[in-house]
Order: structure tokens, then sequence, then C-alpha cells
């Protein structure tokens, strides 16, 4: 290729078809192709760079746990209706619908690493994803609120497809931090996707917000358009723990042993709204 050619490429803005274009201009003198298919091929080669970028880019702003994927999660380990939603998911379309996932269970049933594997699955797809623990994200809404920049930092947060807000149940707030997580929640309701993993079921979201209204007008909205998944069985923590122990040190009073199943912890099947509707809600 000329000098002249190299540099309008650059211009452009083309590396791929810079890089490529003598390999692939030798190909389709061999195979005999038509000028219009070697165009075709060094624009799908460029096409196909740009979306790897933009993959690694978006997974690096997600701040999705790298060992968190769908490689290393233990399907056989999730309950069964869980793990026959894992593939739809996956797609996307509920993004698409701004609905929200809802992971409920005890510690250690994977909750956790099942949504950021599905996050991991949307940003293949294209999707701009933020994981965050929720402490995290009460912290800096509520820093943003303090310096008079709270709409501002909604506006930014509003640029993710799909939120994931992990350990929802471990938060303890002042009325100031339950405000902006519920301005959070009210803000993309119906427009944005929020996947939420918890330890508590709904009847125990008073814990969260303190209040009994602003508790019922959370859960009203995140249910509303909602896949609720419900992690049973053992913990994954205790299971790999059993593994590292040989058999004599484990005894029948050891209380990791009990098996968490639905009827000590199982979150709602359906919800009804004000007004006696019924929410919009799959399991």
């Amino acid at each position: 290729m000329t000098d002249s050619l190299d540099r309008l490429l650059r211009e452009l803005h083309l590396p791929t078809v810079l890089a490529q274009a003598q390999a692939v201009a030798i190909e389709a003198e061999r195979s005999g192709w038509s000028f219009t298919r070697y165009l075709y091929t060094l624009a799908e080669l460029e096409r196909e760079e740009r979306r790897q970028h933009r993959i690694q880019r978006r997974r690096k702003e997600s701040g999705l746990p790298a060992s968190k994927t769908l490689t290393t999660l233990q399907l056989a380990h999730l309950p069964t209706p869980v793990r026959r939603q894992l593939p739809t998911l996956c797609e996307g379309q509920f993004v698409e619908q701004a609905q929200n996932v809802l992971a409920f269970g005890l510690p250690g049933r994977g909750k956790t690493h099942l949504l950021c594997a599905v996050g991991h699955a949307l940003v293949e797809r294209g999707y701009r994803v933020l994981f965050t623990p929720a402490y995290h994200l009460v912290q800096r809404l509520l820093a943003a609120k303090q310096a008079l920049r709270l709409e501002q930092e909604l506006h930014k947060l509003d640029g993710f497809a799909a939120i994931i807000l992990d350990d929802i149940g471990y938060l303890q707030q002042s009325r100031a931090e339950m405000e902006v997580l519920f301005t959070f929640l009210a803000e993309r309701y119906e427009r944005k996707s929020v996947l939420i993993s918890s330890n508590l079921v709904f009847s125990q979201w008073d814990r969260i917000f303190q209040d009994p209204m602003t508790t019922a007008a959370a859960i009203d909205r995140l249910v509303h358009h909602a896949i609720i998944l419900e992690l049973t069985g053992s913990s994954f923590r205790t299971e790999q723990a059993k593994g590292r122990q040989t058999p004599a040190t484990l005894t029948e009073s050891d209380p990791s042993t009990v098996r968490d199943t639905p009827s000590n912890h199982r979150a709602p099947e359906t919800v009804t709204e004000p007004g006696g509707h019924s929410a919009d809600v799959k399991m």
C-alpha cells in the first residue's frame, strides 16, 4: 500500500483495514474475489474489531468481578426454575422491556454470582452494565445530594441499561440514605433495569427503608415489572469448606449442615399492588 493510502486510512480511523488490507488482498487474488467482496471483508473485520474494543471498555467500566461469569457458575447447584430462566435472561430481552430481576436467598446461595454472570452476558451483547454493592451506591448518591448534584449523578447512572445492586438486605440506613435509594429506584421505574440481590424477603424490607409507606412504594415499583429468582439449597461456601475437610471433621451437630428450604426462606410468588391489582411478576 502506498504511503498516501496509509495516511488516509489513519485519518479515517480504520486501523484494522490498514493492518489487514494486504493479507486480504492476497487472499482475494488467490480466490478470485470480486472487488465488492474484498471491500466487504475489510469492513467486516473493522466492525468486529471495534465491537471487541467496545466490549472490553464496557466490561472494564461495569465493575463486574472478572471471576463471576457463566463459565464459573455452578449450574448444577442452582434450583431448576432458575437454571431454566438463565439462558433467557442472558439474551437481554428483559433489559429491552425495562424489567427488573430480583434474586432472593440466604447467604452463600449464589445470588451475586448469578447476577454477575447475567451482567457479563449482557456486556457481551453490547449493553452498558454497572455492578455496585448497595451500600456503595447509597453513599455515592448521598455524597452527590450533599454536593447539590444528585440530578447529575442520576443522569450519569441513567446511561447504564442495567445496574446490579448487590446485597441490598445488609443496608442499615439513615433517613437521608433511604431517600436517595428510593429516588434512584423511582427514577429507573419502567425506564431502565435494576438487578437486586437480597437475603431479606419483601416482608422484611422495612429493615431497609425503615418506613412502611416508603417500603411499600419501593416494592411496588420494583415488582411491577419483575422476574423473581428464588435461590434455595445449601450454601456454596459451606459446600466448598466441606470439600476441604476430611469426613472425620464433620459432625451431625455442625450447624452448617442445615439446608435452606422454601419453607424457611421464600420470595413471594405474587405481590398485590395497592388497589388490589396483581403485580406483573414472573417466577
